[in-house]
């Protein structure tokens, strides 16, 4: 049973909780020990938010350290370059493209840096970036970035279709599955 170690980051308000409970509820049914940490960081809407999750045989603890994640997903560009040394060498990273000013550009203290995607490659990470806004906006709703993620990963793992879906049943709402679906299918398949 292979290890992974994954990280989920963004910003305050996109989903990483409920992306973090879809991949540990599908990592559990496929019969590994996950652990799951609480999101750290500014959780209200615009901060730096980060989740770890870890699966294998046997895990021990939640936490990840420098040059020990497998896999960033990155729901916003300059997150996944701000967490890049977490990223073992020739690991992979699945982001989003959306960028959401911080603080320091909002105010004109800063601009947003550009180059991202190259200057990652460069640093030896894989990166797959996706236009993941304009995918979830095409699902339904701008709200699904988070599963067009999930989506986008699911090439990550050698896991059956059916066992992301009934994990995605599991932890959203009835009332926004089909959305959720629709999304997830866009990730994957974009």
């Amino acid at each position: 049973m292979e290890s992974k170690n994954i990280m989920i980051v963004g910003v305050g308000g996109q989903g990483s909780l409920l992306a973090s409970k879809l991949l540990g509820r599908l990592l559990l049914s496929q019969g590994y020990d996950v652990k799951v940490s609480e999101v750290h960081g500014m959780s209200q809407r615009g901060g730096s938010v980060v989740t770890y999750v870890r699966c294998g045989e046997a895990v021990h603890s939640p936490v990840i350290d420098k040059g020990e994640a497998d896999i960033i997903v990155s729901f916003e560009l300059l997150e996944a370059a701000r967490w890049l040394e977490y990223l073992r060498p020739g690991g992979q990273i699945v982001t989003s493209t959306q960028q959401i000013d911080p603080m320091p550009v909002i105010t004109g203290a800063a601009e947003y840096p550009t180059g991202l995607v190259d200057a990652m490659r460069n640093a030896g990470a894989k990166v797959d970036a996706l236009g993941c806004l304009a995918l979830a906006e095409k699902a339904g709703s701008s709200k699904a970035v988070n599963i067009v993620l999930m989506g986008r990963l699911s090439h990550c793992f050698d896991l059956p279709a059916a066992a992301w879906d009934a994990a995605l049943e599991a932890v959203v709402p009835p009332k926004f599955l089909e959305l959720n679906r629709r999304a997830f299918a866009l990730g994957r398949d974009a």
